[in-house]
């Protein structure tokens, strides 16, 4: 015990087991055995009996003498170190946000500090970040964030230094953005993260603003995409949180990420409201959905229900009319609401008023999965505080739902985004819109005033033309036909009976891997290039790229024509060879990338062998709920190039019949689904 306690007091930074296995890069299962095989793998230092953590520096220590480690990489020490801060990680996450803010806007002040020891750090560091705290946020008792006093920041010490060096080559918001991103990542049911295309979405509907608002700020993502996409000189971004921890991260980020005054403040700015006398240019906000307890009752008389008090069901509503108060006369509010809002009968009067008085200029229906949760289509409400009333105010309903993606990368942004902006742009201007079928409407307020001031977009858009809808559906029939007969030429000729297994030497992925005969990548947590990202989803439905990496200073894995990429999450027997479309996709989360050596081994040869039930069944470990897959333990046979090639003919002939199989089952739902749309709504006629 003694000697465990001097371990601890000398390096506080301490890792769980599935930090030790992203440091090595192996799985869970691969520490387990080296905790039970070998007697000297560092003992724990804290956690729990079935949890335990374990010392870094002991760690990192024991992987470099048995070879399992050259060198942590910097950011991945970093964030280890941030993870196992004694106080926490929110609280790593503001001393190590001060400093990079110092390191960015005084490096003098830091270099000066740094220069002596650990405790000449801690206790210089106060009055150096004083000086920047003060200048971005204003005096002490009204900025989100508190200068830490020196005993706090000595066991901060060795992750301030290193997050420092991290700075030294992406810059201090590149390396604040990775760390806040790995923790926002690490703890998904945390934080209600907006998508970044939606928020940039959401401030092109809003317009050039020099003032912002969000008074559900959350982790900034929406102020940052008003300074991104409609920059304006002296840009000032206001916001509220009522989780004073998160104010001041997002606080901390946006100062961080752009050079326009940040006031955030801690606080529910239903019940109090930091911000009475503000009057933005625009205001942003994806609030809290399906509060009860929002302030309904003691907020009964507050003079921001203009348009009426909302219901104690009506939450969304009451969000809605405090961003309204908090704008300009004509400025302009983009809120995200639940599709229930729309139409719930106890907000009919508060719709209807909003109606009335021209405030409410637009609803836009999201397609399926835009924003958490991701299982409903979600509304954009656009509002303008009225200068004036209109003489015959007019709203417009769109509906991108026909943009949604597939499976889980999300919908198509770029056709929600162009399809969306022509339609509000066009309105706006003129006040007027050409009825879009299937997309836009525009409409008189006083068609939708009646006992249920249902404003969903789908109930009011006039339908696809008939022609176009008819062209569409005999397209899908020819091509159909000929998936079809594709299929039934790619069918594989019945296998001969009887024939016993054969026995063959076998080797491992793991053994191959180590001979040099292929590479093995595993995918990544971000990355700096933009490119489409290959998901597990992707390879499992034989689908393109389709998702995103946060941003963040690490290195994608991009894949090369012949790799074979393996998902390690959910058990099923899927090996995909990439190919030319696919190539240059940045590996995704829960992938295994492995590159094999073209004079060793034949790409489909290798993806066939690893699709195999029963090698797949001896890698996998189904120690949790989720079963996954250790792909070093895969098995396939020695054989000669020649051989390989032989075998792979056959596995590309099947993967080509798969795919023409997944392809005739989507053009039949297609065509079905055609086929009981045109007959119902009558395009289409039963003869």
């Amino acid at each position: 015990m003694q000697d465990k306690a001097t371990d601890k007091a000398a390096d506080g930074t301490e890792v769980t087991a599935a930090g030790i296995a992203r440091l090595a890069g192996v799985g869970r299962a691969a520490v387990s055995n080296w905790r039970r095989r070998h007697a000297d793998f560092p003992k724990p230092v804290g956690g729990t009996e079935t949890s335990p953590s374990f010392a870094l520096a002991d760690v990192e220590a024991w992987l470099r003498a048995q070879g399992k480690l050259a060198e942590v990489p910097p950011r991945e020490r970093v964030w280890q170190q941030l993870a196992g801060h004694p106080e926490g990680p929110v609280t790593a996450l503001v001393h190590t946000g001060c400093v990079l803010l110092l390191i960015h806007d005084r490096p003098t002040l830091w270099l000066d500090a740094s220069a002596g020891s650990d405790e000449r750090l801690a206790a210089m560091l106060p009055a150096a970040l004083d000086q920047v705290l003060d200048a971005r946020f204003g005096p002490a008792p009204e900025r989100a964030v508190t200068t830490p006093i020196g005993p706090r920041l000595l066991p901060s010490v060795p992750l301030l230094r290193g997050a420092a060096e991290l700075a030294a080559g992406p810059g201090a918001r590149k390396a604040y953005e990775f760390l806040l991103g790995r923790h926002l990542d690490a703890n998904p049911r945390q934080y209600t993260l907006t998508p970044g295309p939606l928020a940039g979405l959401m401030a092109e509907l809003a317009g050039p603003a020099r003032t912002v608002l969000d008074p559900a700020c959350g982790t900034g993502t929406l102020l940052r995409a008003a300074v991104a996409t409609t920059p304006s000189p002296g840009q000032e971004l206001y916001g509220q949180d009522d989780d004073p921890a998160l104010t001041a991260l997002t606080t901390l980020r946006l100062a961080l990420s752009t050079d326009a005054t940040v006031r955030i403040a801690a606080g529910d700015s239903l019940r109090a409201d930091a911000l009475p006398g503000l009057r933005a240019d625009a205001a942003l906000c994806h609030p809290p959905f399906n509060e009860r307890n929002w302030g309904h009752d003691e907020l009964a008389y507050d003079p921001r229900w203009e348009y009426g008090f909302p219901a104690r069901t009506e939450s969304e509503l009451a969000w809605v009319q405090h961003a309204l108060a908090r704008v300009r006369d004509g400025g302009t509010v983009v809120v995200l609401m639940p599709p229930a809002a729309a139409s719930r009968r106890s907000g009919r009067r508060i719709r209807a008023d909003l109606l009335r008085r021209g405030a409410l200029r637009a609803v836009i229906a999201l397609p399926v999965g835009a924003a958490p949760p991701y299982n409903i289509p979600l509304h954009l409400w656009v509002l303008r505080r009225p200068e004036k009333a209109p003489a015959q105010p007019e709203v417009l309903l769109a509906d991108a739902g026909q943009f949604a993606g597939e499976g889980r990368g999300g919908p198509d942004w770029r056709s929600v985004r162009d399809a969306v902006l022509d339609a509000w742009n066009d309105f706006d201007r003129t006040g007027r819109l050409d009825d879009r079928p299937g997309l836009a409407r525009c409409l008189p307020v006083i068609e939708l005033l009646d006992d249920d001031v249902d404003l969903a977009p789908a109930r009011h858009l006039p339908p696809p033309t008939a022609a176009g809808d008819t062209g569409r559906l005999t397209d899908v029939r020819e091509h159909l036909d000929e998936t079809l007969r594709l299929t039934a030429r790619l069918t594989p000729a019945a296998p001969a009976t009887g024939r016993a297994a054969p026995r063959r030497p076998l080797t491992t992925v793991g053994e191959l891997a180590r001979g040099g005969a292929l590479t093995l990548r595993t995918g990544t947590h971000g990355g700096h290039a933009r490119v489409p990202v290959l998901t597990d989803h992707d390879v499992l439905t034989g689908t393109g790229p389709t998702g995103t990496l946060p941003e963040s200073d690490e290195e994608p894995v991009l894949t090369r024509p012949g790799d074979v990429v393996v998902p390690v999450l959910g058990g099923g027997t899927v090996a995909r060879v990439v190919d030319d479309t696919t190539a240059g996709a940045a590996l995704g989360r829960n992938l295994v990338l492995l590159r094999p050596d073209p004079a060793a081994l034949d790409p489909w040869f290798l993806a066939g062998f690893l699709r195999g039930t029963a090698n797949h069944r001896q890698a996998s470990s189904y120690a949790s709920t989720a079963t996954r897959l250790d792909v070093r333990r895969l098995q396939l046979p020695r054989l000669p190039l020649d051989a390989q090639r032989g075998y792979g003919d056959r596995f590309r002939a099947l993967d080509e019949f798969e795919r023409a199989l997944r392809l005739a089952g989507r053009l039949g739902e297609q065509l079905v689904r055609g086929m009981y749309d045109g007959l119902t709504d009558g395009t289409v006629a039963p003869d």
